[in-house]
């Protein structure tokens, strides 16, 4: 364990437990935001139904909003089911990931304030916000899998490198295709752009649990060594 801990360079390994239950209580505290911005409308007698109509928008945004930080979660969970200990640059990774699931609350505003109130100018520009921030999001997510690929004390026993290889795909793909659904949003129409992000967290939904290593992961390996 002490020739393990070395490769981790001056940083100390450490349990775990701490990260993980810091991180799901800012989970709960994001969605718990989210449900804040939900309100009744404004409506007259008689009107009710209208003024939900009205806030369709909203819900929608909210909707979308609550999957992905559910996904998200998700990912999480089995991202840290991948190592044994952490260190201090893993720690500040990992906060660099809770930064992203915590600003997820203002671009879901943005964007149902957008789609109820704003014009087509208005619509773009909330999208590729949201874009923004989702690309965002994957960044870490990277450095997260490169970091453990290079410390291998501090994966679980039983992960394959292989493995932790694969998985940069999904941030490197999040990276591209969140950009391109912004660039779609903002060029072309908002609502296709809204669907390409509904899109990718589906897809980040689907691999919650890690791609295989197979064609795409050796691929991505050779290249990124």
């Amino acid at each position: 364990m002490a020739a393990g801990a070395e490769e981790t360079g001056p940083a100390r390994v450490s349990e775990t437990d701490r990260i993980k239950a810091f991180s799901d209580g800012v989970f709960a505290i994001v969605i718990t935001l989210l449900v804040l911005e939900l309100r009744v409308p404004e409506y007259h007698k008689g009107g009710l139904l209208e003024g939900l109509r009205h806030e369709g928008a909203s819900y929608l945004a909210f909707a979308v909003s609550f999957a992905y930080i559910g996904v998200i979660w998700l990912n999480h969970h089995a991202l840290l089911r991948l190592i044994r200990g952490t260190a201090l640059a893993l720690n500040w990774i990992n906060l660099a990931i809770l930064f992203g699931a915590v600003i997820i609350p203002f671009p879901t505003a943005v964007l149902a304030s957008a789609f109820t109130h704003g014009d087509a100018a208005d619509q773009r520009a909330a999208v590729a916000l949201y874009a923004l921030a989702a690309a965002l999001m994957s960044a870490p997510w990277l450095a997260f899998f490169a970091y453990l690929h290079r410390h291998p004390a501090l994966r679980a026993a039983e992960v394959d490198p292989d493995h932790v290889r694969a998985q940069r795909a999904r941030p490197l793909t999040g990276l591209v295709l969140y950009g391109l659904s912004g660039l779609l949003g903002w060029f072309v129409n908002p609502v296709l752009g809204l669907i390409l992000i509904i899109v990718m967290i589906a897809y980040h939904a689907v691999t919650s649990e890690g791609l295989r290593a197979g064609p795409l992961g050796r691929l991505w390996g050779r290249r990124r060594g």
